[in-house]
Order: structure tokens, then sequence, then C-alpha cells
């Protein structure tokens, strides 16, 4: 039986000021995480090319896996090439996420390579199997590009100097502050509370205000999640074995 293509609810929750939480995949990449993300009530699960080791083929069953739990399946991707970003939405995936986007042209390139004609550029291979429109191919493509989630990573000193621009380029939806790379590109790695960070991030959050973007990070923990969001962040992830490792301390220390 035909089905349409998907509707990505996180993209509809943020568009309506909404929150949407989920989990980075980095180590437990496996077929089965994203059942167990789903179970737990995650709104999303990403697969993190970037730095967690996947290449295409094994984002490619994974990311079947995720469809098939009803989950919204998202990808970091390792940069802002074309046959990065082409790919992994090939296999799949409702949304990436786009590491060290520094300019308002990256920022269009990205949207290019992951965006049909005609608001972008990629190419029309077979689409994603199961996800049609009856009324023909342009109306696929169209849907296909409302659905899409694309999250631009500021995550160096170059990015939140262009912020503003960056967060005025149509087709990008999320800008998410890297706060391990930012940390580090402003000479203070790790210190998160560190004025010149803080400075960073509010700089972002004031671009998205004004632009209508939403604003995502990693938390470090739940009490970091909700300080966050009490600032207006309403994307938030957790990073797997840190999840992994704080149960298990947990469950070790209880015993």
């Amino acid at each position: 039986m035909m089905r349409l293509v998907r509707e990505n609810p996180v993209k509809r929750k943020l568009a309506a000021g909404g929150t949407a939480v989920g989990l980075i995949v980095g180590e437990f990449t496996t077929t089965g995480i994203a059942r167990i993300a789903a179970a737990a009530g995650a709104d999303f699960v990403m697969f993190d090319m970037e730095h967690g080791g996947i290449d295409i083929v094994a984002t490619k069953n994974i990311l079947a896996a995720a469809r098939a739990s009803g989950i919204v399946p998202l990808v970091r991707t390792p940069s802002t090439g074309y046959h990065l970003i082409s790919q992994p939405l090939d296999a799949g995936a409702l949304g990436l996420m786009v590491p060290m986007v520094e300019s308002a042209d990256q920022a269009r390139e990205v949207v290019a390579a992951a965006k049909y004609p005609p608001v972008g550029g990629r190419g029309v291979g077979p689409v994603y199997a199961d996800d049609v429109e009856p009324a023909g191919l342009a109306a696929t493509l169209a849907k296909a590009n409302d659905e899409l989630l694309l999250i631009a990573q500021i995550e160096t000193v170059a990015g939140v100097e262009h912020v503003e621009e960056i967060a005025a380029v149509d087709g990008i939806d999320v800008l998410w502050i890297g706060h391990f790379d930012l940390t580090t590109s402003l000479g203070t790695p790790g210190e998160f509370w560190n004025d010149a960070h803080t400075a960073a991030a509010e700089r972002v959050f004031e671009a998205c205000r004004r632009h209508g973007k939403a604003v995502g990070t990693m938390a470090n923990d739940v009490g970091d999640a909700q300080m966050l969001a009490g600032k207006g962040f309403t994307l938030f992830a957790f990073n797997d074995s840190m999840v992994f490792s704080a149960a298990l301390r947990t469950a070790v220390q209880a015993l």
C-alpha cells in the first residue's frame, strides 16, 4: 500500500513553539536504539556521522529501523559537502544537523544541497520507497522539502560573528550551539559558564528570536536542560554514552 511522504512532528512542534527532546547516537549505533528511544518517549534520534564513526551503509540500515519505530530519524553530517548532505536524506533521514556553519553562504549551500528544486538543487533519485504523494512527483518533492528539518551548528567564533546573517537564511530551521567546540574556539574549552561563552550563546539566541528560528543544544544532564529551557531553548539532545553511563552509575551505586 502506498504511504504518503512522512510528516515530521519535530519540525511541527518547534514551529508551534513547543519543545523536542531526543538522543544523539554515536556509540550505540544499533537497529534497536531507535526503538529504545521511542519507548522512552523521545521525539527524535540523531545518528552522528561526524563523531560516531558510522558510514553511509550502516546509517542506511539504522535509519530504516528508526523509521519503522515511528520516531523522527535525524543525522549529523560530517561536513557541508553536497554528497554528505544528500546521501543520508536519500537513505531516509527526516532532517540533518550540519556542523561548523560559519557564514550565510555556507547556510545557503546546505539548503541548496538538502532541498529539491525549485527551492534547492538536490538530485532527484529514487525517493524513499514508501514515501510518494498520489498527486505525483512534483507534489512528493514539495512535501519532502516542507517536512525536512535543517539544523545549522554554531560552534566557532566565526559562526557567532555571522550568526545574524545565518539565522536569516530561509530553509534553516534551527541554530544549534555546539558548546564543546564553541568553548574551545573561544579559548576556554569546557568552561560552559564562562562569560565569553554565555555572551556568545545569548547572541545566537537573540538572532534566532529576531528571525523566528528555534535554538537547540546538547544538554549535559537533566538539570542543565531544565535551566536552558527556562532561557528559551526548545530543542535538546542527550548523548547516548553519557545517558548509559549515568544510568549504570546510579544503579551500581544504589546496589
